[in-house]
């Protein structure tokens, strides 16, 4: 058995020691050390010796963990410039009114967060006093990813100084009447303030990551410089529990993104409870951050600890501050002093001698109060270290009390996540703290009034020339007058009318080749943002890597193994294509960015993320619906799409179900092009309505979502007739007719009319050819572009009506006067094509892929699920027997032949 105190092996066990006499001589000190003054010592010495270590560039393994006292000590800190006393005002006005603000509308059940910001808000107003910068100065400005249950806090300072009234804040939550204020930062709610919308925890630290890694590949690819941008993204201790918040640490470190700043707002508490009940939340996260490469500044203790440290000579309270765990601390916020001298100090002989030194008030102070993340100085020497830091990005761990200053019934309380409002009285010993001039009076009726000083006074000018000497007010979105973007020249779209001919080609093929052409265009081409999780060869993607380029900040440092063929693996510093490896939601977190830079940055970008359609809308529909509340642009393909068309990949490749999720998200344009003309006609127009010349009414800040397919099949010739484009547009167009075809049955025989979509039509063309010569059935064949669009406006139809306006369906008017019933069909579940029906005014069925997929070949999968053309053939009977208009015997017969 080994000996568990025997010296384990390490990899220096593999190294020649040189000089093993002088290797014994350190070892046997440090054994002296422990011996004679005790293994707190020991262990001193060494962590001091690894930091004197990493700090002089001797390559050694990093100290995850420090002492859990502040990185920056009282005597290093920098001089607090400004005006302190009048920066305490402001926050204490912006303390009152976040609360008011809460309180006042809580009776109208509308809900709210009062005691994050209560926690946070010096983390807040040092930012905004001197260091986020606006976007009224040179460059693109600071982006801030505020914590979203913070948000009342930033709506009462944007009350202070004049962008708010209160009317404003009384509608907080109460958005129906057009004046309201969203609950959370929401863009696509109030577009001149918010930028990012944080609140789906997680999401922010990820999209901040990746924001400042888009600002890199703008300055490096000479689209924009904007290098003086600085992302800060604040978040809650709780928050860092979401596996997307520490999804993309290392890609932060990996590329050195110095321009990113996290701030966690470490008030131990999550919405139910403590974050780390047993352990500590800080040092895990430092850890965490530590290890991945990140600056750590701890934020931890106000300046009332400053004279306990002083009297820690032995180091007697900084190891039983490493040793109490975190909801114990909780506890002391809320116990009195003989409580914590007991409990706290009693666990050590040298604390209970230090305890005597200190008066019970003062064991309050430093219990209940002083945290590093409530002193100005403090915060101010954080933040001014981490925008200092070069190198590598800067996580700052600020502890608070979550509730601060709002009492004792809301301070470190398990249950103030869920604790709307304050009573009067409350308020009143909350104004007596923070020294307000709100008189008793004030409190009308039992309603807690706002509190403003006035907008000439001291407080409201100080806060606006703080604000004008970093460029403007913060936080705010900016719309830019941009001109359209000239679209590119028709022939990159005309080159697909004419078809494949006899070659097969796969409409993930034809997209990809669509792009290859796009991106060469001389006034456009650079804007585009071509975005892949890693399989770009698996759509044919690998021509793009030598002609755009890998981003890479470092460049290309190694001779790639294929440099030798046409198509080899190329990064470069100025690279066109974000290749992000094996993270989908890294990968919505670069096309939000992307798409969303005409505002953030200016400067329009076009993206395109392409990606197994399975592991889109399935893995990252929050990230989704983010980028629609962002207002973002640009197109998602999902590729290799259907549940049939990926051949042996199985159940949790085979997508039938993407459109469904798609359909759900407003901004998302869903469409399931069937062949290569369709792609080139929506792309067109997606880049005209989000990029071009908008048309009066039309909405903008859109997202295209196209589903392509890896099933290579001769692609036709775009059809001649007016209305094609508009049809493909809107959703539905016939594609061909019986007589058109060539397949026309007796001039007297009964019609159907199948509506096909994406890879799904070529099994109605082939139904439509069985339909004629074996039964005499004569089919209309319509391709079905958009299901979904085709919805949304026959509901848009529906309000007009309901409004007294007169208007038809675009389904219904295409419908209209078509022979039979109609019978759709999609390589999605049902639900996707029945998104119609209740517009159809023909007999209306479906076919589709419901249920799990299956690895088998696409033949055999289609049967399955009874979706290929005989299955196509046995239903269109099936609606016609129905109807009387074929024996009733047609359809065993049909089973029966096919063997269904």
């Amino acid at each position: 058995m080994t000996d568990p105190h025997a010296i384990q092996p390490s990899a220096l066990d593999q190294l020649p020691d040189r000089d093993p006499e002088e290797t014994a001589e350190w070892q046997a000190s440090l054994d002296a050390v422990a011996r004679e003054a005790g293994p707190h010592r020991a262990a001193y010495l060494m962590r001091r010796t690894l930091e004197r270590a990493e700090a002089g560039g001797i390559a050694l393994p990093k100290l995850l963990e420090t002492d859990y006292v502040n990185t920056i000590p009282t005597s290093a800190e920098p001089g607090l410039p400004g005006d302190p006393e009048m920066e305490a005002r402001i926050t204490a006005w912006n303390r009152w009114n976040a609360a008011a603000m809460v309180t006042r509308g809580s009776k109208y059940g509308v809900g709210g967060h009062i005691a994050t910001f209560a926690s946070a808000a010096w983390l807040y107003e040092t930012g905004f006093n001197h260091f986020f910068k606006g976007k009224e100065g040179d460059g693109s400005g600071d982006q801030l990813y505020i914590q979203g249950h913070a948000s009342p806090g930033i709506y009462a300072r944007a009350f202070l100084d004049g962008r708010l009234n209160e009317a404003h804040l009384d509608n907080f939550r109460q958005e129906a009447g057009g004046n309201g204020l969203p609950s959370y930062p929401h863009p696509r709610r109030l577009p001149w303030l918010w930028e990012f919308p944080t609140v789906s925890m997680g999401l922010g630290p990820l999209s901040a990551i990746y924001q400042a890694r888009f600002n890199r590949y703008l300055t490096n690819r000479g689209i924009k410089d904007v290098s003086a941008s600085h992302v800060w993204a604040f978040l809650g201790d709780g928050e860092m529990d979401e596996p997307e918040s520490t999804a993309a640490l290392a890609l932060a470190a990996r590329e050195e993104l110095d321009n990113l700043t996290f701030v966690i707002n470490c008030n131990l508490q999550r919405l139910d409870g403590p974050v780390r009940a047993n352990f500590k939340i800080v040092q895990e996260l430092e850890a965490q951050f530590r290890g991945a490469g990140w600056n750590v500044v701890k934020t931890l203790w106000g300046s009332a600890w400053d004279e306990l440290f002083q009297l820690d000579t032995t180091g007697a309270l900084v190891r039983r501050l490493r040793q109490v765990p975190d909801a114990q601390v909780q506890t002391y916020q809320t116990r009195d002093a003989a409580y914590i001298r007991q409990d706290f100090f009693g666990a050590d002989p040298a604390l209970v001698e230090m305890a005597k030194l200190l008066s019970d008030d003062k064991i309050l102070e430093c219990f209940h109060l002083s945290r590093g993340g409530h002193e100005s100085r403090k915060v101010y020497a954080a933040y001014k270290a981490a925008v200092e830091h070069k190198g590598a990005p800067t996580v700052i761990l600020a502890q608070t009390v979550k509730g601060h200053t709002l009492g004792e019934g809301f301070a470190s309380k398990n249950a103030n996540h869920q604790m709307k409002k304050l009573s009067v009285d409350e308020f009143k010993a909350m104004r007596d703290l923070l020294e307000l001039p709100i008189k008793d009076s004030d409190f009308v009726d039992g309603v807690v009034p706002y509190g403003h000083p006035g907008a000439d006074s001291p407080e409201v000018r100080y806060l606006q020339e703080r604000r004008a000497a970093l460029g403007g007010p913060a936080p705010a979105r900016r719309t830019h007058a941009l001109a359209p973007l000239p679209a590119p020249a028709e022939k990159a779209f005309a080159s697909f009318d004419k078809g494949s001919g006899s070659q097969n080609v796969a409409t993930t093929m034809a997209f990809v080749r669509l792009v290859k052409d796009l991106v060469r265009d001389k006034e456009t081409g650079k804007r585009w943002v071509p975005i892949v999780p890693d399989e770009a060869r698996t759509f044919g993607m690998e021509s793009l890597f030598p002609s755009l380029g890998i981003y890479s900040p470092k460049g290309q440092t190694y001779e790639p193994v294929d440099r030798d063929q046409l198509m080899y693996y190329k990064e470069a510093e100025n690279g066109q294509i974000l290749n992000e490896g094996i993270t989908e939601a890294g990968s919505m977190a670069d096309f939000i960015a992307a798409s969303t830079a005409y505002s953030t940055h200016g400067e329009a970008m076009i993206p395109f993320y392409i990606f197994y359609s399975m592991f889109g809308w399935q893995r990252t529909a929050d990230q989704m619906w983010q980028l629609g509340d962002q207002l973002g642009r640009g197109f998602l393909v999902g590729a290799t799409a259907g549940r049939t068309t990926l051949t042996g990949e199985g159940l949790q490749h085979a997508d039938g179900h993407s459109p469904v999720i798609a359909a759900t998200n407003p901004a998302a344009l869903t469409y399931d092009p069937a062949f290569a003309y369709e792609v080139a006609v929506i792309v067109r127009e997606g880049l005209r309505r989000m990029y071009g010349e908008a048309k009066p009414g039309e909405d903008q800040d859109v997202f295209y979502y196209l589903t392509v397919y890896n099933e290579p099949l001769p692609q036709p010739a775009k059809p001649q007739g007016l209305g094609i484009d508009q049809g493909i547009v809107k959703g539905l167009y016939r594609f061909n007719t019986a007589e058109s075809a060539g397949v026309a049955a007796p001039a007297d025989a009964p019609r159907i009319q199948l509506l096909g979509s994406g890879t799904a039509i070529h099994w109605a063309l082939e139904a439509q050819k069985l339909l004629a010569g074996e039964w005499g059935v004569a089919a209309d064949v319509w391709s079905a572009t958009s299901w979904t669009e085709l919805r949304r406006d026959a509901l848009e139809a529906d309000a007009a009506l309901l409004r007294g306006e007169e208007r038809v369906p675009y389904v219904r008017q295409a419908l209209q006067g078509a022979e039979g019933p109609v019978l759709a069909v999609s390589d999605y579940m049902r639900q996707v094509p029945d998104q119609i029906a209740q517009w159809v005014e023909q007999d209306y069925s479906s076919l589709g892929a419901d249920g799990f997929g299956l690895s088998d070949t696409r033949e055999a999968a289609r049967r399955h699920f009874g979706i290929d053309a005989r299955s196509i053939v046995v239903a269109a009977l099936a609606q016609l027997a129905k109807r009387g208009e074929v024996r009733a015997t047609a359809v065993k017969e049909a089973r029966e032949k096919y063997g269904l």
